[in-house]
């Protein structure tokens, strides 16, 4: 069952709370029962593919163990908490708690990290280089809340770990289920365990910039006319030997303008922010069962979890991206991509509308070869 929406007000958040400044919401989930407890996370820490690490403090310091874990390794000593990464991956039920964001853009949110700590249990002080939405799951959890931390912060010589090296707490909260801490990027912060708890981390990502210069550069190389050079007609003559003058460096930027501005689409971005470093294409007899499984009656196709969808209009077609790949495809194809993008199974008339078209077949087919849906 799909979770339900924060009971926030969105508007105003967005508008005077959204990366500006920390904002706690108490019963931001009411009745809110969490899909996975502690033995559940523990087991699926066990597994060789999962994102799994231990972070324990200790009198002389933090240790940090990355998993697969087995059963020895959750007795310890001293505090500690277990996190696994992506978990929405691996559960339908924790893949839901997504859709509790809803009014922000599907293709700005990661995944969700579930941890377990004992009491005590702590990653220690820090901050992270992206939105996250932390909702308290059983028990409770103290957080500290410090100041923006620049580049200048600080931090503690660890192998592994990125611990500020002086934290200043500014406001405490302690959250019980079903609150949710919103924290905007790089604003220092240190959860402590008031008894075994569990928290859902809903991170959100966001491209770099130097990632976002080095994926439109390349377009843009890739639609340059290898035949065109720098060009100063009406050029006066050069007083001193070798001057660059300011004249010269304008010319230069207004032909790199004249360049950039033959740039056609802007497929890029999307491209570039449905990338997914965890996307598993199926093979080619897997693809053949699940196109075979789309042609029978009662079929249901819907996106996997951890799949990145996105689309934008341009003119009267869309731009649909996948798992970092573009396809066009017509416009009246709109509300089914939502509908994938959403999370959200695709059956009856709605699917057979998509296997009569022509384009609905190939969105299916480019979905299915890039790994973004499963048909059952």
């Amino acid at each position: 069952m799909a979770a339900e929406p924060l009971a926030i007000d969105w508007d105003a958040f967005l508008a005077h709370d959204w990366q500006q400044r920390p904002r706690l919401f108490r019963r931001a989930l009411p009745g809110f029962e969490p899909p996975l407890d502690g033995d559940d996370l523990a087991g699926l820490a066990m597994e060789p593919e999962a994102e799994a690490r231990i972070v324990e403090h200790r009198p002389d310091g933090w240790l940090q163990a990355d998993g697969p874990f087995a059963p020895e390794d959750y007795d310890r000593d001293h505090p500690w908490t277990l996190l696994v990464q992506g978990v929405d991956r691996w559960s339908p039920a924790v893949s839901d708690l997504l859709g509790t964001l809803s009014p922000i853009p599907r293709w700005r949110i990661e995944d969700v990290m579930v941890s377990y700590a004992t009491d005590g249990g702590s990653v220690g002080p820090h901050y992270d280089n992206y939105d996250v939405f932390l909702l308290q799951g059983s028990g409770r959890r103290r957080w500290r809340i410090g100041e923006y931390c620049d580049q200048g912060c600080e931090l503690l010589l660890h192998p592994s770990l990125r611990l500020l090296a002086d934290f200043q707490a500014r406001e405490e909260y302690v959250l019980e289920c079903g609150d949710i801490l919103y924290l905007p990027p790089r604003i220092a912060h240190w959860g402590i365990a008031e008894g075994p708890c569990t928290t859902f981390s809903l991170g959100l990502r966001a491209p770099r910039l130097n990632d976002m210069v080095s994926r439109w550069a390349d377009r843009l190389l890739e639609s340059l006319d290898d035949e065109l050079f720098y060009q100063d007609r009406h050029l006066a003559p050069a007083r001193r030997a070798g001057e660059i003058r300011p004249r010269d460096l304008e010319r230069a930027r207004l032909q790199l303008q004249a360049a950039l501005d033959q740039l056609e689409g802007n497929d890029w971005f999307g491209e570039l922010v449905t990338d997914n470093p965890h996307a598993d294409p199926p093979g080619v007899g897997e693809i053949d069962a699940a196109s075979a499984r789309l042609r029978t009656a009662g079929a249901t196709a819907c996106a996997r979890p951890g799949a990145r969808i996105a689309w934008q209009a341009e003119g009267d077609a869309l731009l649909v991206f996948t798992n970092g790949s573009g396809l066009r495809v017509a416009g009246s194809l709109r509300d089914a991509v939502v509908q994938l993008a959403a999370g959200e199974p695709l059956a009856g008339a709605a699917l057979q509308a998509l296997r009569d078209s022509t384009d609905g077949e190939r969105l299916l087919a480019h979905c299915l070869d890039w790994g973004a849906i499963d048909v059952y």
